[in-house]
């Protein structure tokens, strides 16, 4: 079946016996069991519990994994990735990386003895140069955030297993609608189930998808030991959204193309990072990895003060820290979703300050154009000509 077919047909509600035409949610903390000897398949919901099941099943089909895990936000998905490693391990991660992801490696797993490395992975073999006998993880996104790099997942997929590590990627940004990293070499996904794969910002989740049956044996024994599961409420929401995905995401992206080209027209914008804008090397890698450049962007004025005006300025565009929703926002990286990356990173990484995200909704396009020209306007005649000409 295609993808959207996919999206809405799978069976929603397995050994049921009132085949409900919608996965219920099975709101209960504890099952029964028949006999003292015998548990069923279900016993306790941080275990296992049947609506995140199906949720579960849904994103392994959706991604061509073979196990996905659900948790209760996209950090948990990724700390449960870090329980692989043991003390005196090492990750070595791309430098453009969402900031808590940074703060979990870099402020949280040195208590455990893990240390994480940084370096640019837009060359790989300058990135394999970084390894050290003590790497087991290697961890990416692409497209990165908030520059928009893109990443090549075969060959850094290539390096990590010629080192004997793992590649996990982080494939938010594209959602298993536009890239399948699995099927590039990729160990593991993981998602921040928030934005795209619920797309209405009304759950928080995360999720964790691998081929290997080893690797899922060890996810769900941390998924169980530290107990951050997906709820069984939070996992019927998720599965509502990601009936949606495709119409969604269509939408966005034709709204995102049509915002992006009138940014990059913008006197006042000094550059636009966009997948679907640049005619180079890295817009041909990224055309081949995945099927669609997305509805996220990010763009400089040169002037922190005229940013932060124009962002204030914007009506449609709501100013928050996530992204993928159904309705467009807009944030300032450096000082929002990336405020905890640590000092001495931030100081090996190009990140403007005046940067502004801004993720796409389904919005009329003519509506989003209007908004942004009416901040761009009053923004200018708010900041002054001294604080618009430098950061």
């Amino acid at each position: 079946m295609k993808f959207a077919t996919r999206l809405v047909n799978f069976p929603a509600a397995p050994k049921d016996p009132y085949r409900p035409s919608v996965t219920p949610i099975y709101q209960t903390a504890t099952f029964e069991r028949e006999t003292m000897d015998a548990s069923g398949e279900f016993d306790y919901s941080r275990s296992g519990n049947p609506t995140r099941t199906v949720a579960e099943r849904q994103l392994a089909s959706l991604e061509n994994g073979t196990r996905a895990f659900c948790f209760s936000s996209g950090m948990a998905a990724i700390s449960a990735v870090t329980g692989l490693l043991r003390s005196g391990d090492e990750i070595l991660s791309d430098i453009d990386l969402y900031g808590g992801t940074c703060r979990l490696f870099s402020r949280v797993l040195n208590r455990s003895g893990i240390r994480a490395n940084y370096a640019d992975a837009l060359d790989p073999e300058g990135f394999a140069q970084h390894l050290t006998p003590a790497t087991k993880l290697i961890h990416i996104e692409s497209p990165t955030n908030p520059l928009f790099h893109i990443l090549d997942i075969q060959r850094l997929a290539s390096v990590a297993h010629a080192h004997g590590a793992l590649l996990s990627i982080d494939n938010s940004v594209m959602s298993p609608y536009l890239q399948n990293p699995l099927d590039m070499g990729a160990d593991i996904v993981i998602h921040s189930g928030t934005k795209f794969l619920g797309g209405h910002h009304d759950v928080t989740c995360g999720a964790v998808i691998v081929k290997d049956e080893r690797l899922a044996g060890q996810i769900r024994f941390i998924s169980n030991a530290e107990g951050a599961a997906l709820s069984p409420f939070d996992s019927f929401l998720l599965l509502r959204g990601l009936q949606t995905l495709k119409l969604r995401i269509d939408c966005q992206q034709r709204n995102a193309m049509a915002v992006a080209k009138w940014l990059a027209e913008r006197k006042e914008v000094t550059q636009v990072f966009y997948p679907g804008l640049a005619a180079d090397a890295a817009y041909q890698l990224h055309q081949r990895q995945a099927s669609g450049p997305g509805s996220v962007m990010s763009f400089s004025t040169g002037s922190v003060a005229l940013s932060k005006a124009i962002a204030e300025s914007a009506r449609l565009f709501h100013i928050a820290v996530s992204f993928g929703s159904v309705s467009s926002s807009i944030s300032m990286p450096a000082t929002m979703s990336h405020a905890s990356v640590p000092p001495e990173l931030l100081a090996k990484r190009d990140l403007p300050p005046d940067l502004l995200r801004v993720s796409v909704g389904v919005e009329d396009e003519e509506d989003l154009i209007a908004d942004l020209g009416q901040a761009f306007e009053r923004a200018s005649r708010l900041a002054s000509p001294a604080t618009v000409t430098g950061v």
